[in-house]
């Protein structure tokens, strides 16, 4: 096996190789082949990237001198086979709707590890988080704190609760789409305004709810981590606050997740273990500031530990030379499995599933949606195209599949997860019937034509 340069081992997933042939292998198996069986668009999870990231932040967490958790963030890509690998590995699940708790339960992770959070939850995804038997539930505002307190009433049951609150901290070095801990965002309850303290009054009143910790989330894809220390400093003084005036002491924490991951070569590389280490440091440092007890802190990522795990396969269809202008390469995917690109501009490496003699051609990699906008790779350097090859594209285990649709009634791809040179299915493609089964008018002509779906 080959080895790859050293600036783009960062954005390829651990057990990535090329082979003597110059196909590229991944967990011990051709991505070719795996292209080949189950058909592309095809996402392929590296299951040793998956382990080795989490491994790296208990790591980090084991310099905490209190108790630590890794709580998974379910909307970077959700999946059964994935909870379960996470609860092996000892992590919970951060879910946002019922769909997701559902899953998490389905897959078996023990309540206990759930964590339900949201800006606008349901009355009836309350209602089933509180049968589900959700460890916390995550307030977000003022009226969920009222609206969870009568439903938990009504069932006889006390929910466990942290409050979200809005610290009032940008992080300046992402798109504005993935900041949250602004004053001027949907999310969190702000320390600034008074509605921190008046949900913790609030609290102190509601006796189905028990107040067990404070949460912050500032934001996603973040390499500068100094905002997070202000965040979680500004968080402590609130807490010694809530106190000195209430008497409440809140016994866990969590600083959220959104840590960077690189996408090219040249974006910065944070070290999960360095990173979460810190984040307990800081933690640390900011109870004894205030003569708090040190909480159970939870770590919530979600991007870090997969994206870098993930890869997308396609196939070339169209390839269009406009001389002296651009050379679009189409593929069999696009925008409806990964609207990245479309909506924050986001950049991607795309490789050949093999290294040819052919010469390098810089091209722009397209999807076959009917959208201008549907780009994948705005420049690419990929051995001179032709209908049929493999195009892989690097770090799409996050927030691809999770923001798939099925834009153009395209079908979202099948999944699988490679180990050790064992292929493992974890969702199949869609199928053309699976696009109508919600239809409640029958179609005639359903039956009239016997189609092959791909595999």
């Amino acid at each position: 096996m080959r080895e790859f340069d050293t600036e783009l081992v960062r954005v390829l997933p651990d057990t990535a190789r090329k082979g003597a042939d110059g196909q590229l292998w991944v967990g011990g198996c051709p991505l070719a082949e795996l292209a080949d069986e189950f058909g592309t668009p095809l996402y392929v999870y590296d299951v040793a990237t998956i382990r080795a990231a989490c491994a790296a932040f208990r790591r980090g967490l084991a310099q905490y001198s209190g108790e630590a958790s890794l709580i998974y963030a379910a909307k970077a890509y959700a999946s059964v086979a994935l909870f379960q690998l996470l609860a092996q590995e000892g992590l919970g699940v951060d879910c946002v709707s019922d769909g997701e708790l559902f899953m998490a339960h389905c897959a078996g992770v023990p309540a206990e590890r759930l964590v339900f959070h949201g800006n606008n939850k349901l009355e009836s995804e309350l209602e089933f988080a509180l049968r589900v038997g959700v460890g916390r539930f995550v307030i977000d505002n003022l009226d969920e704190l009222e609206l969870l307190a009568a439903i938990a009433t009504r069932e006889g049951k006390t929910a466990s609760v942290w409050l979200r609150l809005n610290p009032g901290v940008e992080p300046h070095d992402t798109h504005a789409y993935r900041r949250t801990g602004q004053l001027d965002s949907k999310f969190g309850l702000p320390i600034e305004t008074g509605d921190a303290e008046r949900a913790v009054r609030s609290c102190q009143s509601l006796s189905a709810l028990q107040l067990v910790g404070y949460h912050i989330h500032i934001g996603s894809q973040i390499f500068d981590l100094r905002p997070y220390r202000e965040a979680i400093e500004r968080t402590f003084a609130f807490a010694a606050r809530m106190r000195d005036r209430y008497g409440i002491v809140p016994r866990e924490f969590s600083p959220g997740g959104g840590l960077g991951v690189p996408y090219i070569p040249d974006d910065p590389v944070l070290h999960l273990t360095e990173a979460a280490a810190m984040l307990a440091e800081w933690v640390q440092a900011a109870a004894h500031a205030w003569d708090l007890p040190l909480p159970r802190l939870f770590l919530e990522p979600g991007r870090s530990l997969v994206a870098r795990a993930g890869l997308a396969l396609y196939r070339v269809g169209a390839v269009k030379r406009i001389p002296g202008v651009r050379t679009y390469v189409a593929v069999d995917g696009g925008m409806a499995d990964n609207i990245r690109p479309a909506l924050y501009g986001a950049h991607y490496v795309a490789l050949p599933g093999k290294f040819t003699e052919r010469p390098a051609e810089r091209v722009t990699v397209v999807g076959k949606y009917c959208e201008s906008g549907d780009v994948l790779v705005r420049e690419a350097w990929l051995p001179a195209p032709q209908r049929g090859d493999l195009v892989v594209v690097l770090v799409a285990g996050a927030y691809c599949l999770a923001m798939a649709s099925n834009y153009n009634l395209a079908r979202r791809p099948a999944v699988v997860a490679v180990e050790d040179g064992r292929v493992m299915v974890w969702q199949r493609r869609e199928t053309l019937n699976d696009l109508i089964a919600r239809e409640m008018v029958v179609a005639p002509k359903m039956t009239d034509i016997e189609f092959s779906p791909c595999p």
